[in-house]
């Protein structure tokens, strides 16, 4: 399993957190966001699932991913 912290520009609430979590999972990942940090931590099996897909997931839902 691989982790990863993205930062994440854009979130600003408790439904931002659920939103990007949410599309974290969808892609095949656990995803826990730290809100006050602006990041989420992000494990994955690289074999299933690739980095670039989970940023795209989370830019989808119209955060920006730095």
């Amino acid at each position: 399993m691989e982790n990863v912290t993205l930062k994440v520009e854009g979130m600003s609430c408790g439904h931002c957190v659920s939103t990007v979590e949410k599309a974290v999972n969808e892609a095949g990942a656990s995803g826990k966001v730290d809100l006050a940090a602006g990041q989420v931590a992000v494990e994955f099996d690289a074999e299933k699932v690739s980095l670039a897909s989970i940023k795209e997931a989370i830019e989808n839902t119209g955060f920006d991913v730095v």
